[in-house]
This record gives C-alpha cells, structure tokens and sequence, in this order.
C-alpha cells in the first residue's frame, strides 16, 4: 500500500520533515516515490507547505495519508476540515 507520511531529515533537537508518498513497507527515512511537500514544527507557527496538486492526485489514485500527515493536510486545505456528529 502506498501512504503519505513524513519522512524526517532535521537536526537532533531541530526535527524537520518532508512530506512525501512511499510505500507502507519501506523504512521512515528509507525509499520515496514523490515529495510533496515539507513540515517546519520549530517555525512559530509551524511552517507547512504542501503542493495540493499532487497531493490531491495520489489521493485520488489510493495513496492513504498516515495519522501524522492527515491533520498537516488538512490545515493546508487538501482535505476537508474534520465534522464531528
């Protein structure tokens, strides 16, 4: 299965993380297939940037966002906010 989740690359004591869609099996920092976008937590307020147009496309073609990434896409605006009943 193929997901969106974060892929770490920052600095010890400094995380920073790209978003990026690879397959489930593969390790955090291990093989990508797509960068989407990126995630600065240490930025107030956190800095995320993500290209809704691709995201968006692997989406729609099955790709699963993690339980990290869902929340990260939807305040950029690529998933619909969260409804609670």
């Amino acid at each position: 299965m193929v997901r969106i989740r974060l892929r770490r690359v920052g600095a010890k004591g400094r995380p920073y993380y790209r978003i990026v869609v690879a397959d489930q099996r593969a390790a955090r920092d291990g093989a990508i297939i797509e960068q989407l976008g990126t995630y600065d937590p240490m930025q107030q307020p956190p800095a995320i940037k993500v290209d809704a147009e691709k995201a968006t496309r692997w989406i729609k073609n099955g790709a699963q966002p993690s339980e990290g990434v869902t929340p990260l896409l939807r305040i950029a605006g690529v998933l619909p906010p969260f409804k609670s009943k």
